[in-house]
């Protein structure tokens, strides 16, 4: 039996999030919801979420406030805004945020539902296609077998070496942001697990010594870049 897809949820509205809420689970969804937005960042940064259904007019934080900094995390996270403002900027302000859907309440929650679904169905459908194989230099990187590769010569690596490699590839010649790698693959931005991913960094500068053009360098109180002499995946 497939796990129940996880949704978060802000609404202020008590009367509307709460039947929202109930008629999503009815739907066979997890949601947590949550009633303004001061928490709500902070909320998806400690869960495992597969969308996100952001109000625009909220206590504390506005939904794209919220939606700008989930995106920072996550810029693949699928999300929809709910919301009464109907003005075109608005809309023109939500979509230059990378928002995948704009509901104007008020809405008909059956096409909302077909809305995530579909949205999920896609997203699923982009990872599953994702590639798995990563030129890296001279070296080959392949993440389903957690392996890399230089002539004869192979290097098996650990689940969090083989993510974070995966990562700094994904962001070749782009900054891998430090709290998006701990959150994807230690789930926790802490001081230890800071420490922790300093040290798989090391881990991967040694694995790819070979090759004087690989470089993974640390830019100070952001994150890393990985750069290369060879572009490329397969």
């Amino acid at each position: 039996m497939n796990s129940k897809k996880t949704l978060l949820f802000v609404e202020d509205d008590l009367s509307f999030g709460a039947v929202l809420k109930s008629y999503l689970e009815i739907c066979n969804f997890a949601v947590t919801w949550l009633g303004d937005g001061k928490h709500a960042v902070s909320a998806f940064r400690e869960g495992t979420f597969d969308l996100c259904l952001l109000d625009v007019m909220l206590p504390h934080t506005d939904g794209f406030t919220i939606g700008r900094e989930i995106r920072s995390l996550d810029p693949r996270i699928p999300i929809i805004y709910l919301t009464a403002k109907s003005l075109k900027e608005d809309i023109l302000t939500a979509y230059q945020l990378g928002a995948d859907d704009y509901m104007v309440k008020p809405f008909d929650a059956d096409v909302l539902t077909y809305k995530i679904n579909a949205l999920l169905k896609r997203v699923e459908g982009e990872r599953s296609n994702d590639t798995k194989q990563y030129t890296i230099g001279k070296y080959l990187f392949d993440a389903r077998l957690r392996e890399v590769r230089l002539g004869e010569s192979r290097q098996l690596l650990s689940p969090k070496e083989s993510a974070l490699l995966q990562l700094l590839c994904e962001h070749k010649n782009e900054l891998l942001p430090r709290e998006v790698a701990l959150k994807k693959i230690w789930g926790d931005d802490g001081y230890f697990t800071t420490r922790s991913m300093d040290v798989f960094v090391t881990k991967l500068r040694k694995f790819l010594k070979e090759d004087p053009s690989v470089e993974i360098r640390n830019i100070h109180g952001s994150g890393f870049i990985m750069t290369h002499g060879e572009s490329g995946s397969r």
